[in-house]
């Protein structure tokens, strides 16, 4: 009877996860609405993820939250003019059951808590990718599986140059297959007389030319757009402003550090200070992503005297297959058998978001023989002492409540390693059993999918420089 009863139990969860599916993809296409349990976003997800999703709000409130308690709010929430908004179906349960023996009030409750996310209105924008490497192609495939009707970027274009035989179909293969995050969820034709990839119903065309000041984007029917830089080549005012020179460019965000007076912008810490006169900003480096969120937190509950951070840094495509002659010291031995010990600006990268850190943080990097996803290893001496524990329910709350929930996630497992974290959409997750303090001295350990999770950050810098809005609720 026992294994007959653990088979119905699972059964009858498979069976609501299956309705719920139909319901979380509608609200995302029809009404731009991202649904979520607990941080964990529920858009393309399987039955097995929605049900793992509901499993693991047991870890953060020690108590079981069931598919059939959270189901009526999802009807309930597909009855109302919702848009734009990412709504955590978890905690909107959580919340409600903590409260109410009954399910009597569910409707009028879901409707008091959209409040202003209901019929709201937003306009959609073009988005240019400039460039389509690693970071590039996975803007995309954050972009393309958001399309709907509902969807306020739209990727229109990007710019690459070539334009060799042959390349289009390249393109579109590197797109369509990745051998880090796997292969592309739908499907990519290639519309070579018209030089275009269509993805999932999204018509991006391909640009080909040598400058940024070269393409008149008006022909294509884009306009007022945000040109996105994934090239690296031009990180200064006078280099990112030839884009501005080309018909149909209304803003450009460079996806690594700038130079000069640009704000460095980290989504979460300082994306406040975009204004909308703005022209060009840019979304800082995966690690300076990864570590402020963190080390702001840090700092506005116990203080930072000073410290030091070490990354530990997946090979990039800078760095050489085998050894040859490469312009940086030591980055010509070969990426795949050798650990190389690098600098990174990613520390002192951190004061350009987080002011008060100004001139405490020092920084190194090891390059290491994985193709992605890396850790920051923080040394801080903090300004008030604490103890392990404090620290880490500190943090936990941090990424499960805070404004900074979604940059910062929180891992209690003793076994996860750095392939777990490929796909993380998070700037950084804290590894709370690594953490060590002693005092007033703390040693944090915070994993980062260096592409993906970064790419994610990205996508919010774009939202905000658009001037797009999107509610989170609970907030």
């Amino acid at each position: 009877m026992s294994a007959d009863k653990h088979l119905k139990s699972w059964q009858e969860r498979f069976e609501m996860a299956e309705a719920m599916q139909p319901i979380i993809g509608k609200l995302y296409r029809n009404k731009g609405v991202e649904v979520l349990v607990y941080g964990k976003s529920l858009l393309n997800a399987s039955t097995i993820d929605i049900i793992k999703s509901h499993r693991l709000v047991r870890k953060h409130e020690g108590e079981k939250l069931r598919l059939r308690e959270s189901f009526p709010f999802l009807e309930a929430l597909s009855k109302l003019d919702v848009r734009y908004a990412r709504i955590d179906l978890g905690k909107l349960a959580m919340n409600y059951w903590r409260n109410h023996t009954d399910g009597s009030e569910i409707e009028s409750y879901v409707e008091a808590e959209m409040g202003p996310a209901i019929e709201q209105e937003l306009e959609q924008r073009d988005v240019v990718l400039y460039g389509f490497g690693r970071i590039g192609r996975l803007l995309a495939r954050l972009m393309i599986e958001r399309t709907g009707v509902a969807n306020s970027m739209r990727l229109k274009a990007i710019v690459v140059r070539g334009g060799r035989d042959g390349d289009l179909e390249k393109r579109a293969s590197l797109l369509r297959r990745d051998s880090i995050h796997g292969p592309f969820n739908g499907s990519i034709e290639v519309d070579e007389e018209n030089n275009a990839i269509i993805a999932n119903g999204t018509y991006i065309q391909v640009i080909y030319s040598n400058g940024p000041d070269q393409v008149d984007y008006t022909q294509y029917g884009i306009n007022n757009a945000l040109v996105v830089d994934n090239t690296g080549i031009w990180k200064d005012e006078e280099g990112l402003g030839l884009h501005l020179k080309s018909k149909g460019v209304a803003k450009v965000l460079l996806t690594a550090p700038a130079k000069g007076d640009i704000k460095n912008v980290v989504y979460g810490v300082n994306h406040m200070d975009i204004e909308p006169e703005d022209m060009i900003v840019s979304a800082a480096s995966c690690t300076t992503n990864a570590i402020t969120p963190v080390l702001k937190a840090i700092n506005d509950k116990f203080g930072i005297r000073n410290g030091h951070v070490e990354t530990v840094h997946s090979y990039t495509n800078d760095q050489n297959l085998i050894d040859n002659y490469h312009k940086g010291d030591r980055r010509g031995r070969s990426a795949a058998l050798n650990m190389v010990l690098t600098s990174t600006g990613a520390a002192k990268a951190v004061a350009k978001a987080l002011p008060e850190l100004k001139g405490k943080l020092t920084g190194n990097a090891i390059r290491v023989p994985t193709p992605n996803v890396s850790m920051a290893i923080m040394n801080l001496n903090l300004a008030e002492g604490t103890d392990r524990d404090t620290m880490n329910e500190f943090l936990r709350e941090v990424a499960l409540h805070s404004e900074l929930q979604s940059q910062v996630d929180f891992t209690e497992s003793t076994e996860i390693v750095s392939t777990d974290l490929v796909g993380s959409r998070y700037a950084g997750v804290v590894d709370s059993q690594a953490t060590i303090v002693d005092g007033d001295r703390a040693v944090l350990y915070v994993w980062y999918d260096n592409e993906f999770g970064y790419s994610r950050q990205v996508t919010r810098v774009m939202k905000k420089m658009l001037g797009l809005t999107t509610h989170v609720i609970p907030s």
